[in-house]
């Protein structure tokens, strides 16, 4: 099996908050409307592990999402040539890591929310991926 890919998905909590995925079990991640961030979409493959942000309020990553299928089309946008994966949940932080924290830590310098702060879909190399575990005190579950 290929190692997973790293993505920072970003959602106002007041839109879809981490905890509504957890009740809901999965959702389809739709509504992306920047080419870079539909890109970022095409590139998903099941089991690849998101960074879960909320944004505007909150601004903090707060969990840990598992992209369960492989890119489609948006049904949010039909006949239009915009992607959508659906994701699950996986763990909720220990400790929510801030974007406050983020831009402070050196380590994070290169890391999206500093970077491509407006992008909603980015990649996120494998070192800053476990950084934010490791500051959030958080473990992923074990494989089953």
């Amino acid at each position: 099996m290929a190692k997973p890919q790293y993505w920072l998905i970003k959602s106002e909590p007041s839109v879809y908050a981490y905890a509504r995925l957890e009740t809901d079990g999965r959702t389809e991640w739709t509504g992306v409307r920047s080419f870079e961030a539909r890109n970022n979409i095409r590139a998903m493959k099941p089991g690849d592990l998101c960074l879960y942000y909320h944004s505007n309020e909150g601004k903090a990553v707060v969990a840990v999402a598992r992209v369960l299928t492989e890119p489609g089309p948006d049904p949010t946008a039909p006949g239009e040539d915009w992607a959508s994966v659906e994701v699950g949940p996986l763990v909720v932080l220990n400790e929510p890591v801030t974007l406050a924290t983020v831009k402070a830590s050196r380590e994070l310098k290169e890391f999206p929310l500093i970077t491509r702060s407006r992008l909603s879909v980015a990649s996120v190399t494998p070192e800053h991926f476990k950084l934010i575990l490791e500051m959030s005190g958080t473990k992923l579950p074990k494989a089953r």
